[in-house]
């Protein structure tokens, strides 16, 4: 029992601890946004599938088939270690993100990722034939517990004391120990000389003996356990039926339901504050510590009580999409969705745990169960960047988790019948909602691995305050009067007083350079005048699209104007100096930031970039975290000079009040007259983490 413990225990670690370790290495390779973690996640559990798959296969081999296979995969997934990305497998500008991640991924981790997701299974099944009587489910929850300790451990431990850099190497080190107790389980279960047959006989009755030596083991409070000297065995009860068609689709049901939620409620959340391993590794905690509870005991899980909260809570998850909440604050917002993930999880495995089936049955139940697991990844991560023009599958996800509960709970009681029956409804109109408010609100929406875009347009031409905006997420990105005579205007965040409008102002010149990087509707390229080179950096086509369809500022633009589409970090390192006056980095997703842009070796990076006596304009705005800090630790880390600028809105140009925070290698920049009235400094913040490619914390930048 140790043995199969442990190995269990050890390679559940291992499973979801290279989970956040490989996502943030890569992170910086596909732009930094949500979706990285999301098709990270879809690899996962395709690769969670084929382990049970092989797992479910390899119980029908012999028991020395079974070792002689296992040890050899085991062997030959060493050739990975140690698991850290090639260089050579960074992408290239307008290479599919997800194949790219998918095979950089592979590459990297992926024979040892298929032998961690086929250990639970496999060893449930040694241990049920090896111990008759004896229900291994229990050995699910440990492993889940293994999860568990692994994700809460990477914010906590691993992350902030050690380098991403090691991370590898340390996680490398302890897939040498799974691969020594994992290749010992199987050479002891080689020893077997009959085929494993998972029966119902119990174990042989035992008496109890003193300890050699003791003649009175009450007194001494030891006893041994051996078998009697004549057993009876027990007659083994009949096995019942295989699982039927329903029983299946329930547990893929159910499952699939529960792993919808997951990543839509991540995503929702990543997209919007950032891509972090926090914001990946709270939700995915949450859904584990359903699996350990419900697959424990029967205790947790009560099914009267959790069908009524389930039904409540997906009703609450549904209302904001009702009613649009603003000024959500962010400590609230991300505990509500995640106790919210918790009550969902907990009654979609606490149904599917109801529903185990005898353990001849095992192997095909995990199957089915990550079957489930992987249609969601495959919905979120695949079809619906593809097939939806919006991030509509949030709500499809709950429609579908309350359609299918319906279906699971069918006739049970008359009242969760009715209950169900009303949320389900309740839930499919919603999803009318979101999509009819969508196309209500929008000219144009668009939709790719990088997010959502939607054009709105507001005001008239009577007056010609008509306004076209870009949206990407819930946050505006840059918006363009329609009326000729105020097409040139810079407006929101980019407005003449703003601080990127000031850099330029003030180091303006014949022949002036400009650099940004994230394209949006193009609004800096106005600042370019006859002479001037503006060079712009994407990663989204579908962005670049829409500034050249429904904007202007780019077609506008009376300076040599060139786009370089990819990640503008690897594009950087690629390029020879470019001797830029002024570089705008404003990358930004929805409200959340590409972290792998806002480090030292990013700053030092863009340097290599800027003449003497450029700037480097950092638009810190945001609604959750406070980034200024972060910029001006960087720039004394560096020695470099920074200023801080925030200037007014002004609404009648609609130019919104905006932070930027700009940074010079020669201090005397700063000295001209337009950066002297328009500085703003706040105090130095103490004990300011210094941003690296090998550590960042969000935790301590909230607002």
């Amino acid at each position: 029992m140790l043995l199969f413990a442990a190995t269990i225990f050890v390679s559940a670690f291992l499973l979801f601890q290279v989970q956040p370790i490989i996502a943030k290495m890569i992170l910086p390779w596909f732009g930094g946004g949500a979706m990285v973690w999301t098709s990270c996640m879809l690899f996962f559990q395709m690769l969670l599938l084929a382990g049970y798959g092989y797992s479910h296969r390899q119980t029908q081999l012999s028991p020395k088939k079974q070792a002689r296979v296992h040890l050899g995969l085991l062997l030959a997934s060493l050739l990975f270690l140690p698991i850290i990305p090639r260089s050579f497998l960074k992408p290239e500008g307008g290479n599919n993100p997800l194949v790219g991640i998918l095979l950089v991924l592979f590459l990297t981790v992926g024979l040892p990722y298929f032998m961690l997701s086929s250990t639970g299974p496999l060893l449930q099944s040694w241990y049920a034939a090896t111990n008759p009587g004896r229900l291994p489910y229990r050995l699910f929850a440990l492993s889940n517990l293994g999860s568990l300790i692994a994700l809460i451990a990477y914010p906590v431990v691993v992350e902030p004391n050690i380098p991403l850099s090691l991370q590898g190497y340390v996680w490398s080190a302890l897939y040498l120990l799974f691969v020594a107790l994992c290749g010992y389980a199987a050479w002891q279960v080689r020893q077997i000389d009959k085929p494993m047959e998972i029966t119902n006989a119990a174990p042989a009755p035992v008496k109890r003996e003193p300890v050699l030596g003791i003649n009175d083991p009450e007194e001494a409070g030891a006893e041994l356990e051996t078998p009697a000297e004549e057993p009876v065995p027990a007659a083994p009860e009949p096995i019942p039926g295989p699982p039927t068609m329903r029983d299946k689709l329930i547990w893929m049901g159910l499952a699939g339901c529960a792993s919808i939620l997951l990543l839509a409620v991540t995503s929702h959340m990543s997209q919007n504050v950032a891509a972090i391993p926090f914001l990946w590794v709270l939700p995915l905690s949450l859904y584990l510590l359903s699996f350990i509870l419900t697959f424990d005991s029967d205790f947790w899980y009560k099914p009267w009580f959790f069908s009524v909260l389930t039904a409540v809570t997906l009703s609450l998850m549904a209302y904001p999409i009702w009613r649009s909440l603003e000024d959500v604050n962010i400590k609230a917002y991300v505990a509500a969705y995640s106790a919210g993930l918790l009550i969902c999880c907990m009654f979609c495995h606490g149904e599917v745990a109801r529903r185990k089936p005898h353990p001849k049955y095992l192997t095909e139940f995990y199957l089915m169960i990550s079957v489930g697991g992987a249609i969601g990844g495959l919905f979120i991560s695949l079809l619906a960047p593809l097939l939806l023009t919006f991030h509509f599958e949030f709500s499809i996800g709950l429609a579908i988790t309350g359609f299918v509960a319906l279906m699971a709970l069918y006739r049970r009681s008359w009242i969760t019948d009715i209950l169900w029956a009303g949320t389900t409804i309740f839930l499919f109109s919603t999803v009318y909602q979101d999509v009819h408010s969508a196309r209500e609100d929008n000219v144009y929406m668009a939709r790719n691995f990088y997010g959502g875009l939607r054009v709105r347009e507001s005001g008239t031409d009577l007056d010609g305050s008509r306004l076209r905006t870009l949206v990407n997420g819930t946050i505006n990105h840059g918006a363009q009067y329609v009326s000729a005579d105020k097409s040139r205007v810079p407006t929101t965040y980019y407005g003449e007083k703003t601080g990127v409008g000031l850099a330029i102002e003030q180091l303006r010149h014949q022949g002036m350079k400009i650099g940004v990087i994230g394209l949006g509707t193009g609004t800096l390229s106005t600042y370019g005048r006859p002479g001037d080179m503006v060079k712009i950096y994407e990663i989204n086509q579908v962005v670049v699209d829409i500034a050249n369809s429904w904007f202007s500022y780019l077609k506008n633009c009376q300076g040599a104007l060139s786009i370089v589409m990819g990640d503008a970090r690897l594009s950087l390192e690629r390029e020879q100096p470019n001797g830029f006056d002024v570089l705008a980095v404003d990358a930004f997703s929805s409200d959340a930031i590409p972290v792998h842009l806002l480090t030292k070796e990013a700053v030092q990076i863009y340097f290599k970039h800027i003449r003497p006596g450029g700037v480097i304009a950092i638009h810190v705005s945001n609604r959750y975290l406070s980034l200024a800090p972060i910029v001006f630790r960087i720039a004394t880390e560096l020695n470099k000079t920074a200023l801080q600028v925030e200037n007014r809105e002004n609404g009648a140009l609609e130019q919104f009040s905006a932070d930027w925070v700009l940074v010079a290698d020669d201090p005397r920049v700063f000295d001209r007259p337009g950066f002297r009235a328009a500085a703003n400094n706040p105090a130095p913040e103490p004990n300011t983490p210094l941003w690296t490619d090998d550590y960042s914390n969000l935790f301590k930048i909230l607002k």
